[in-house]
């Protein structure tokens, strides 16, 4: 147990000291504050414990945070049980969050695809489709960001290669851009 909590020590000093993480967590919140106050889709996706991170987003923003506000337009693409089944027993699983985003994208709308390895390749077409449908990209992920790192404008790639420590830091990063998007926005009278 100390060994681990001491790697998860060295790695969260490692994020608060890396500087081109932190321009772009500080671009992303721009982004996504932009997006939702002009009431354009986030559309979020992972698998397994990122599928988990997708949902604990959506929920941070769809219901609240920290803040009393109005909701926000925030899909968790792998929460629909019925079209992930229906699309990947019809067809394949790697275009089902593709399909989604087709039926949901708006241009300026903003896709976030989650992936400790970054080469998930349901999160991969996702992230290409919404950029053929001009809504820019975010992906969080681990160490170099994989497939993920060639697609995504906003790339979140905490230094580790393990997926229980990538895991752990993607907790502070998410809830981070959920406080600040939703500072930013309680300070619009539209979503108070």
């Amino acid at each position: 147990m100390k060994e681990q909590l001491a790697e998860q020590i060295r790695l969260l000093q490692m994020l608060q000291e890396d500087s081109g993480l932190h321009e772009e967590i500080s671009k992303a919140v721009a982004w996504l504050s932009k997006a939702l106050l002009n009431k354009l889709p986030l559309l979020v996706c992972g698998n397994g414990g990122s599928a988990a991170d997708a949902l604990h987003i959506s929920g941070e923003l769809v219901g609240r945070f920290l803040q009393e506000r109005k909701a926000l337009n925030v899909i968790c693409l792998n929460s629909n049980v019925s079209v992930l089944t229906s699309w990947a027993n019809d067809y394949d699983y790697d275009s089902a969050f593709a399909r989604q985003v087709e039926a949901h994208a708006k241009p300026g709308g903003i896709c976030w695809g989650i992936s400790t390895s970054g080469n998930s390749e349901n999160v991969v077409q996702a992230l290409q489709k919404a950029k053929d449908l001009e809504m820019p990209t975010i992906a969080l992920t681990g160490e170099g960001g994989g497939k993920l790192a060639e697609v995504a404008d906003i790339l979140i790639a905490v230094p580790s290669r393990s997926t229980p420590r990538i895991q752990e830091l993607h907790l502070p990063i998410y809830h981070y851009l959920c406080e600040q998007v939703e500072l930013n926005l309680s300070e619009s009278e539209n979503l108070c």
